[in-house]
């Protein structure tokens, strides 16, 4: 079962394909995004990585989460689910 992966502090220099290499170093990466801003495309300095299994996103967690990477020390998570209201503020997920 894949499992998604928040990843925080990015380098906003960073690209698609180069977060995928950074978590195909641990295991099997179906998806790697960096989160763009939807106006002028720059990176918000966040994304989301799904691993192909449980073991290979706990690999992650534990060999990444605080590793530098572009000079930057990443913040590695499973991802929650978060909904947000009409202005855009996260409100919790209840089902």
């Amino acid at each position: 079962m894949s499992v998604r992966l928040f990843v925080g502090n990015l380098s906003f220099h960073l690209t698609d394909d180069q977060l995928r290499e950074v978590f195909a170093r641990i295991g099997t990466v179906e998806r790697a995004e960096v989160v763009r801003d939807k106006f002028d495309g720059r990176s918000r300095g966040f994304g989301f990585v799904v691993m192909d299994s449980e073991d290979d996103a706990a690999l992650a967690i534990r060999d990444l989460n605080g590793a530098e990477v572009e000079g930057r020390a990443l913040r590695v998570e499973t991802a929650t689910s978060v909904r947000r209201d009409a202005r855009g503020a996260a409100q919790p997920f209840l089902g």
